[in-house]
């Protein structure tokens, strides 16, 4: 009776409309990577300014002067309101020994895009001597603003290197590929990080700014069917 059970089921399912049973499909499948290079030509400072006082009203009165004070630096240099952006403003209270409220910490972050890469050393300099005492640089990163040339180049290589894997395993088979069945990517990064405040070179007062070249890196998943 077993060796009639599965004929019977799928009989039984043709005549009542339900759904076919797919053949098992003889494949490969494998995963693909690329990288591409490209010149960053923005960078982003993450600055910001920290007071402490005996009062909110006192820390904020001075927070906020070194603030506006470092964005109209940045703007006479040349950046536009809407490369300025707010990123945090909090308000803490220092307490001693038998927790006892002793003064007030004011901290605002103030992000900048910078597109003047050789002058984006002078620029930070100066926009952190208007702030004085109460500046931060908490970090900067690059970036390439129109990457979508650098994304398909890293696309087109992570395919051919998922193809040429494919051609390895089915030649090792003794198979060859048919079409492509299905395709997957896992989103695209850029290599490193923001680069940390003690990573950047100091002379004097001034900023030295090295931007080097950003990799991005795609990956793809891609099935092949086998031909028959």
């Amino acid at each position: 009776m077993k060796r009639f059970a599965v004929p019977i089921v799928v009989m039984a399912s043709l005549l009542l409309g339900g759904p076919a049973v797919a053949a098992e499909r003889e494949g490969v499948t494998v995963s693909g990577a690329g990288e591409a290079y490209g010149q960053p030509d923005l960078l982003t400072a993450d600055f910001g300014v920290e007071s402490n006082a005996a009062t909110v009203d006192a820390a904020l009165t001075t927070a906020g002067s070194a603030a506006a004070r470092m964005r109209d630096a940045l703007v006479r240099a040349g950046l536009g309101k809407a490369d300025l952006q707010t990123s945090n403003a909090t308000i803490g209270s220092r307490t001693n020994d038998k927790q006892e409220i002793t003064g007030y910490t004011v901290s605002q972050g103030l992000t900048a895009k910078i597109r003047d890469l050789p002058k984006a050393g002078d620029l930070m300099s100066a926009a952190i001597a208007a702030g004085g005492d109460a500046a931060r640089l908490n970090g900067v990163s690059f970036s390439i603003e129109d990457d979508a040339a650098l994304i398909a180049e890293a696309r087109r290589k992570a395919f051919a290197d998922a193809r040429a894997k494919a051609e390895l395993y089915a030649g090792a088979a003794d198979r060859k590929l048919g079409r492509v069945v299905r395709i997957s990517e896992s989103a695209p990064s850029w290599g490193g990080g923001p680069m940390a405040q003690d990573s950047m070179a100091a002379s004097g007062a001034r900023l030295v700014i090295e931007p080097g070249r950003q990799r991005l890196s795609a990956t793809v998943t891609v099935e092949w069917a086998f031909q028959k």
